[in-house]
């Protein structure tokens, strides 16, 4: 595979994080850090920061997106967001079926799917979170497992659209653990991944789709992570919430 071929993109995902006053001094020191990248860069906020993210980042090269999606334009969905309300605002992209909402929230492989639909529908690029379950890795059913999430959710997916998809391979047991998958086995999982894409259009869709590792992804790890040939950047959490740490992964990603 050809990494020239996409770009690397880093995007935090903030999380239950920052308020709006936090958020905008965060952004504010983030970027004079990144502002020579030679990856995509963008930041994942909580709703209430979103406008004052966006305020921040104005003329600088940080994207803005947020971390959930309903899949509904409007309706008695107390609390949820719609699709359509996030580009009202401005956001570029959003994540889906990050393993937290999965856990926590009731989240399905099919809920995961309808996110990303309508996230697709209102013009958003959309970061779509796989992964297994430790128990599920020590079973050897890795491959298989996340190979039917990513079917599951490009279900009517255009290989046209597939250029505002980003699959975020992350291990559900090195989310928030410290624990960390190694940089082979990153980089197998994510060339499962690829070849599910290769399967589901062709070989070209496969080589131009971003692929990101997301998993406990640090300053210290991450050259390694993003020199394999199938890991096109990184979806980060704590890691996000510290710009020098956040710049290094940054530059990682930029170097390649």
């Amino acid at each position: 595979m050809n990494k020239a071929k996409r770009k690397a993109v880093i995007a935090g995902n903030w999380k239950m994080n920052k308020t709006p006053a936090e958020a905008k001094e965060l952004i504010t020191a983030i970027a004079p850090l990144v502002k020579d990248a030679g990856c995509e860069v963008v930041a994942c906020v909580p709703y209430v920061d979103i406008a004052a993210a966006q305020e921040a980042a104005k003329g600088t090269n940080i994207h803005i997106g947020a971390e959930n999606c309903h899949w509904e334009k409007s309706g008695a969905f107390t609390g949820e967001i719609s699709a359509e309300m996030l580009k009202a605002c401005g956001v570029e992209y959003v994540i889906t079926g990050h393993s937290e909402r999965r856990t926590y929230f009731g989240d399905t492989d099919v809920t995961v799917q309808k996110r990303t639909r309508a996230a697709l529908d209102a013009g958003l690029t959309v970061i779509v979170c796989v992964g297994e379950y430790l128990e599920q890795r020590e079973q050897g059913i890795t491959g298989e497992l996340v190979a039917l999430q990513t079917k599951i959710a490009l279900g009517g997916v255009t290989k046209e659209e597939l250029s505002r998809i980003i699959i975020a391979y992350e291990p559900v047991w090195a989310i928030g653990t410290g624990r960390t998958a190694t940089a082979a086995q990153a980089n197998e999982v994510c060339a499962i991944i690829r070849g599910v894409i290769a399967e589901l259009y062709d070989a070209d869709a496969a080589e131009a789709v971003t692929i990101q590792y997301g998993g406990s992804m640090n300053a210290g790890n991450a050259a390694e992570l993003v020199a394999q040939p199938d890991v096109d950047g990184g979806l980060i959490g704590g890691a996000s919430l510290k710009p020098a740490d956040f710049a290094a992964i940054v530059e990682a990603a930029t170097k390649g």
